[in-house]
Order: C-alpha cells, then structure tokens, then sequence
C-alpha cells in the first residue's frame, strides 16, 4: 500500500508536513501547491494527479513516516502557467505561500 494523506502516523510527521495538513484540510477539494523556498510542492494524491495532468516528474520526500510521501513541484516564477492547464482541466486549485 502506498502513502496517503490518510494513512499517516500523525504522531510522527514532520512540522512541515502538518502545516501542509492544516492548509489541505481548509481546501480538501483543491489540488494545493504549496510553497517551499523556489517551488510550489504538491504531495500525496494531488502530487500523483499534477504529475499526470502536467506531466511532472513524481517523488517523494521524507515526511516522518517510513515511507516517502509522493511529491511534485513546479518553479514559482511558472505557476501561473501550470495553475491555468490544471484550471483548463476542470480542477480547482489553492495556492499556499
């Protein structure tokens, strides 16, 4: 079984991880890009939905758990650019930075 938001050990993840928790929970119909220094990261099922949708390459970070969560990013200075496909796809879209 691979890692999703709701299988996580929320005892154990990483400060940065529940941040983006407490963000998807606000917007839990939204693909959420999440600022992290130069990119938008998207993680767990939004990761593997961007990664199809904008042909993203899929990989994972540490989050606390035994297993990577799924991740994918785009450069900020070109989110415009990947927010209007996913937007041109019928998907809604929240931008944290």
């Amino acid at each position: 079984m691979s890692l999703t938001s709701q299988t996580l050990d929320l005892d154990k993840i990483t400060p940065m991880m529940q941040q983006y928790l407490e963000q998807k929970k606000l917007w839990p119909d939204c693909i959420l890009m999440f600022r992290l220094g130069d990119f938008y990261e998207m993680f767990f099922e939004d990761a593997v939905t961007a990664a199809r949708e904008l042909e993203l390459v899929l990989t994972g970070r540490d989050c606390g758990q035994e297993e990577r969560a799924p991740m994918c990013g785009v450069p900020y200075h070109a989110v415009d650019s990947y927010v209007n496909r996913l937007i041109g796809r019928g998907f809604k879209v929240a931008i944290c930075d």
